[in-house]
């Protein structure tokens, strides 16, 4: 896999008039060698590609059902490196692309070239960096570059056009567009200054726009796609799993025009 995979996504989706649909699950919860099960039961519900977050010890982006999702793969002993060799196993069985969710830290205790080699190795087309600031990406999205890995850029409700224009400039494979002041976990609705930035962003963006954090259900997922390209869920789908009801998944996703009837 490589960048080019997110892009020949998006393009497929919008011959068709469709949006993404992108779940998030959190790697090791339920143990490694349950990983591939878990993908490929994402993607015969229809997922189109797969988030796959890395436990953290302080994960100051996530709601309580993925910190505890990633608790539970930490006292399983899971790492990123045990991640990455898992996922040289298996990537020849994997249809859709993968893209890491993690912070910063793990990668630095790897090492930044070793990580993106890694990664490459591994059939990693995306990285999303939650708390690494635009400023400061530089170090380890020029070894991403040259592995052919995007580097995912987040913008948030408060990011400002300017910001906005920054973020979108060079950015790769899409624009994460946070779609509520806090962090993951399911809502009941998004309020409007949630659609006006979703438009804003599109209207500045050259590379596709998906709308994540707190999408619960398929109305919440439908009405998000509307003003953007994709849509992210998460901890609807860990607890999902966690609870053993994997087979409710599709029930989230939108119907697609190409869907077999």
């Amino acid at each position: 896999m490589s960048k080019t995979q997110i892009e020949q996504v998006f393009e497929k989706l919008k011959e068709t008039g469709d949006k993404a649909f992108i779940s998030y699950i959190m790697a090791g919860d339920g143990g490694l060698d349950n990983l591939k099960h878990q993908i490929k039961t994402l993607e015969e519900a229809g997922v189109d590609i797969i988030e796959l977050g890395i436990p953290f010890s302080d994960p100051v982006a996530d709601g309580p059902v993925i910190q505890q999702a990633g608790i539970r793969a930490l006292d399983a002993g899971v790492s990123l490196q045990k991640i990455l060799d898992e996922l040289k196993k298996i990537k020849d069985d994997i249809n859709v692309p993968i893209v890491l969710m993690t912070y910063i830290n793990p990668i630095l205790n790897l090492g930044y070239q070793a990580f993106a080699e890694d990664a490459r190795e591994s059939g990693i087309s995306g990285v999303i960096l939650p708390d690494v600031p635009f400023e400061e990406e530089d170090e380890v999205s020029t070894h991403l570059h040259d592995n052919d890995i995007a580097l995912v850029r987040l913008v948030t409700l408060t990011s400002d056009e300017e910001r906005i224009r920054e973020l979108a400039e060079g950015a790769e494979g899409f624009l994460y567009a946070v779609t509520v002041k806090g962090t993951t976990g399911g809502r009941t609705s998004f309020g409007e200054d949630t659609y006006e930035l979703l438009e804003k962003i599109k209207g500045i963006a050259d590379v596709p726009v998906c709308a994540g954090f707190g999408v619960s259900n398929r109305e919440m997922a439908e009405a998000l796609g509307r003003h953007c390209d994709g849509v992210i869920v998460g901890s609807k789908i860990v607890d999902m799993l966690h609870q053993g009801e994997e087979d409710g998944i599709k029930n989230l996703i939108p119907e697609k025009s190409n869907a077999v009837k």
